[in-house]
């Protein structure tokens, strides 16, 4: 891997890990509804800029479908849970929770494939829900009134990353690019209705501002870029390796700037839960650095 792609997989794991953190910040102010629909609108506009400086067309009358599917799959859904998740639980663990996307994916590969997982896949699934357990267990936020339906949300928000995995692989073919900038366009229709039953709470200072600026146009907005030229400069098995970076990213971000604690029990089942994911989604992490390598200037 030559430098500047290196500097890109840290720097995107860094800006993923950090939009836990910003999600912590404005969900409890603003609500779920009103952030997401914030951070979606505000990269549909950002990608809209992009594509007309590089002049590049969306196709609405023929991806429409393809575009609200992936929006709701990939966009507004996940998101939507992560924000109501992150008003009782810490940005750290919303973002070791969005590491056990890979291993979502595999289970619902295997029940759709009606295949029974072999025995490399059923202890990584065992494996992830260890390590899921672990990390919400040092929590304190499990104590707090409506912990359970947090963690059920903060769970099922990469369940619905898994379920777009699988439908993106029998979806019509759309570029990288029109696909992040279309799907955020119809999270944003889809998020609208919502909006007038909607409420708010908290301060709404200049630092919930910034917050939500930089989740819509850093965390999702310039992150979709990045990751798009990943895709392209080292292959999308190499780009996924930024999976297992986000979770350090998550937790040292809301320990640094939210003054959450970091245990051995989080780092510990940290682990356990990208080890989980290594084993079920069949990546072979001596394979991935000898392409990286041969990709390599």
């Amino acid at each position: 891997m030559d430098v500047g792609s290196f500097i890109r997989l840290f720097s995107l794991a860094a800006i993923w890990g950090a939009a836990f953190l910003f999600t912590r910040i404005g969900a409890p102010a603003l609500g779920p509804v009103i952030l997401i629909e914030a951070r979606v609108g505000l990269a549909a506009l950002f990608l809209a800029a992009v594509a007309l400086l590089m002049r590049r067309r969306l196709n609405v009358a023929t991806n429409w479908k393809h575009y609200l599917i992936l929006g709701g799959l990939n966009g507004a859904l996940p998101f939507l849970l992560f924000a109501f998740a992150a008003q009782t639980l810490s940005a750290s663990v919303l973002s070791v929770m969005n590491a056990t996307a890979p291993i979502w994916g595999a289970a619902i590969g295997a029940v759709w494939a009606r295949r029974q997982p072999d025995m490399r896949t059923l202890f990584g699934l065992l494996l992830g829900i260890s390590g899921v357990a672990m990390v919400v267990g040092v929590d304190y936020a499990v104590t707090l009134h409506g912990a359970m339906l947090a963690i059920a949300a903060a769970l099922l928000a990469p369940l619905s990353y898994g379920i777009a995995t699988h439908y993106a692989k029998s979806a019509p073919v759309v570029d990288g690019f029109s696909n992040a900038h279309g799907s955020m366009w119809a999270a944003s229709l889809m998020l609208l209705p919502a909006l007038p039953f909607a409420g708010t709470a908290g301060n709404h200072g200049i630092g919930l501002v910034l917050a939500v600026l930089s989740l819509g146009i850093v965390c999702t907005g310039i992150a979709f870029l990045l990751y798009f030229r990943l895709v392209r400069d080292i292959g999308p098995t190499g780009a996924l390796t930024v999976t297992f970076l986000i979770p350090a990213f998550g937790i040292l971000w809301g320990h640094v700037f939210l003054g959450e604690p970091v245990s051995a029990g989080m780092i510990a089942g940290s682990g356990i839960i990208i080890l989980g994911t290594v084993l079920v989604a069949g990546f072979n992490p001596a394979a991935i650095v000898r392409r990286l390598l041969r990709n390599g200037t």
